[in-house]
């Protein structure tokens, strides 16, 4: 019989029927056996209205326990589940719902109105409360779909940043095994610990880091309705949360709350960051809390971690993402693909049981991406002596002046630490000279002045690497729903900079 992704729930629901499976926004709880009654009547509802094996079952909607039933429910009847970017508009969603072909679809109702204009009545839009309104029902359990290891369970879309977004097919054998190879690695991932998620769930980390990660794990997720930074500080403070992953910001934001300072934070025991370099001063504070910051490489393609910094690499290579894990490799290579020196940067690729085999009806983009069983990330990485990889950027957002490349990130980071400085994306602008020089779009909310902008640059990185641009705004740089800084949206929002603004240098 083939493992699937929902066997975990079914089995914790019977050793462990009282233990809280997910509690929601800190009051709405449900316990593993509740789950289980709870999403056998979501996956009859939803059989009883034609879903079946194999079929796509599209959900949007913000955070809530009946969007994770419902989830569970479609999986349960051997379904692909589909999340939509509950951020999307209705042409966007247009292509994925004609990409993937759904049988069904369900919506909150925030998002039926931009859903039914997408779909254009094209499949059945449900609204999810009408069928995961039965927590307390009990129903017969829906019959074992006849589903395969290696078949379809979770098909996610990339954020299409510089595309159309590319649907990343995930198997219940590709899941099990990254749950398998990561409760090898780190002890906090064991039964009973708890782990919190304040971002969307539409994406890698959500369904499948904190959906069903935690439940085949018997796990506690406590799961937010979305990030307050005091809510979720006071989480961490509870005691009842082992684990937090995220992005910078969010403890970057967390750091910044008053109460951060008389925070108990001993219970947490594994907190990685990712999507963004973390400063050496976001670092500190949090270890001057007890909390080592441990940074994690991962993206979509890669079931959205792959490798994370060791505890004991922490602090002397804070820097690092780590290297290869217990069965997931990477590798640093050059455009001939041989493998780079230690500290000559090059394109990161990864191989690896959890890393997706193909897009979704897409062999072209499949082609280039997987080659000789490597997935190319696109990363530019490099790798020291001893095997540990730092990430310097994107090779896409690389910017090239007078044919040097210039990795934002590294002038990200000396910026960020200027007093006043909030959020920081340098972006490239047009240059008659040297064809790009760096711009550098700063929300601060004491900003200091352009000259000490380009001075702090002067003084720590070589002259091409100066920001030609300076651009200070008061509101919060638009970000995705992964919570990573929304680069492409501000590069189309400053495209004419070198028109509309002055240069500084």
């Amino acid at each position: 019989m083939s493992a699937l992704v929902t066997d975990g729930l079914a089995w914790w629901a019977e050793t462990t029927p009282d233990r809280p499976a997910i509690v929601f926004d800190g009051r709405d709880a449900v316990d593993y056996a509740g789950l289980a009654r709870w999403t056998d009547a979501a996956a009859r509802a939803l059989a009883e209205r034609g879903l079946g094996p194999g079929d796509r079952f599209g959900i949007i909607g913000a955070n809530s326990l009946e969007w994770c039933v419902a989830a569970i429910g479609a999986l349960k009847l051997g379904a692909v589940l589909v999340p939509y970017n509950n951020r999307f508009v209705a042409s966007e969603l247009r292509y994925l719902v004609q990409d993937s072909e759904p049988t069904l679809v369900a919506a909150d109702d925030k998002h039926r109105p931009q859903m039914a204009e997408a779909l254009d009545g094209g499949p059945e839009l449900l609204a999810l409360r009408e069928f995961t309104g039965l927590q307390h029902s009990r129903v017969e359990p829906v019959p074992r779909p006849a589903a395969a290891s290696d078949d379809l369970a979770v098909l996610v879309y990339t954020s299409g940043t510089t595309s159309n977004p590319k649907g990343v097919e995930f198997t219940h054998r590709g899941t099990h095994a990254f749950i398998h190879e990561w409760g090898l690695m780190e002890p906090a991932l064991r039964p009973g610990a708890g782990l919190i998620f304040v971002l969307s769930m539409s994406g890698a980390p959500g369904i499948l880091w904190h959906v069903l990660h935690p439940l085949n794990r018997g796990m506690t997720l406590y799961y937010e309705s979305g990030f307050d930074a005091a809510t979720t500080l006071e989480r961490l403070a509870s005691g009842r949360v082992q684990v937090m992953m995220g992005v910078p910001v969010l403890f970057e934001q967390m750091a910044a709350r008053p109460e951060f300072a008389d925070a108990d934070l001993s219970a947490l025991e594994l907190v990685t960051v990712a999507g963004a370099r973390v400063s050496a001063s976001l670092l500190r504070s949090w270890l001057d809390r007890g909390v080592t910051l441990r940074q994690g490489y991962g993206m979509t393609e890669l079931g959205g971690l792959s490798t994370v910094n060791p505890a004991s690499q922490a602090l002397t290579r804070p820097e690092s993402v780590g290297r290869d894990a217990v069965f997931t490799k990477h590798r640093v290579v050059r455009p001939d693909g041989g493998d780079c020196d230690p500290e000559e940067p090059g394109e990161i690729i990864v191989n690896g049981p959890a890393v997706t085999t193909r897009y979704w009806r897409n062999p072209e983009a499949t082609a280039e991406a997987l080659r000789d069983g490597w997935f190319h990330s696109g990363d530019v990485g490099i790798r020291d002596a001893d095997g540990y990889i730092r990430v310097v950027d994107r090779m896409k957002d690389l910017i090239i002046s007078g044919g040097f490349n210039i990795a934002p990130s590294e002038i990200e980071s000396v910026i960020g630490e200027l007093p006043g400085v909030d959020e920081v994306c340098v972006i490239p602008a047009d240059d008659e000279k040297f064809g790009e020089t760096p711009a550098a779009v700063i929300a601060a909310s004491a900003p200091p002045s352009a000259r000490e902008v380009v001075q702090l640059c002067r003084d720590r990185l070589a002259k091409f690497k100066v920001p030609g641009y300076v651009v200070f705004q008061s509101d919060p740089l638009p970000r995705m729903a992964s919570g990573k800084i929304a680069r492409r949206e501000l590069q189309a929002r400053y495209r004419d900079i070198a028109t509309t603004h002055d240069k500084v240098i």
